[in-house]
């Protein structure tokens, strides 16, 4: 495993919030919700309020840095209403952080997963459906397939699926 401090973001952080949120799209475009143009041109104040997340109720951010300091990894996670519960959202590893080895995406999961115990029984996620990697790891960490299905935001014509883990206690990678 690789040497990270898992923690929640500040709203000072929002240069790091924007950095790995530019290499994230980037990095895999169909993950997200967002253009990479469109992140592009948000302005300080919305990167403020990204960063803000990790202590805002309702809400969590957390950021993996490694030993240099290097964001590395992040995942995010908020409860858009009762009946849904806390939903897993803008998950990311940077590549040469990813793997069981590496650690990393498990060690995020643990922390968004101890939140989300906090506010509910269940952690949902929505991925697309050409996302293996990500449906592979989701799998590992214990979450299935609901059959529930939408559109995927960005190319209606695309779907994602919706994924639920049922929370029992703190998360074990």
């Amino acid at each position: 495993m690789q040497a990270v401090t898992i923690r929640t973001t500040t709203e000072d952080d929002w240069r790091e919030v924007r950095a790995l949120r530019l290499a994230m799209l980037a990095d895999t475009p169909i993950a997200y919700g967002e253009h990479l143009a469109d992140a592009e041109g948000l302005d300080e104040q919305e990167w403020r309020a990204r960063g803000r997340r990790g202590g805002t109720p309702g809400s969590t951010s957390f950021a993996a840095v490694d030993e240099r300091g290097t964001w590395v990894g992040m995942m995010n996670g908020f409860v858009p209403d009762a009946a849904t519960g806390p939903l897993l959202v803008g998950v990311y590893v940077a590549p040469g952080h990813r793997g069981r080895d590496a650690g990393v995406a498990d060690a995020l999961l643990d922390a968004v997963q101890d939140w989300a115990a906090e506010h509910g029984t269940t952690l949902r996620l929505h991925v697309h459906e050409d996302n293996v990697r990500a449906r592979a790891f989701y799998e590992r960490r214990g979450f299935v397939a609901t059959g529930r299905t939408e559109p995927y935001v960005l190319d209606p014509s695309r779907t994602e699926l919706e994924m639920l883990r049922v929370l029992d206690g703190p998360a074990t990678s």
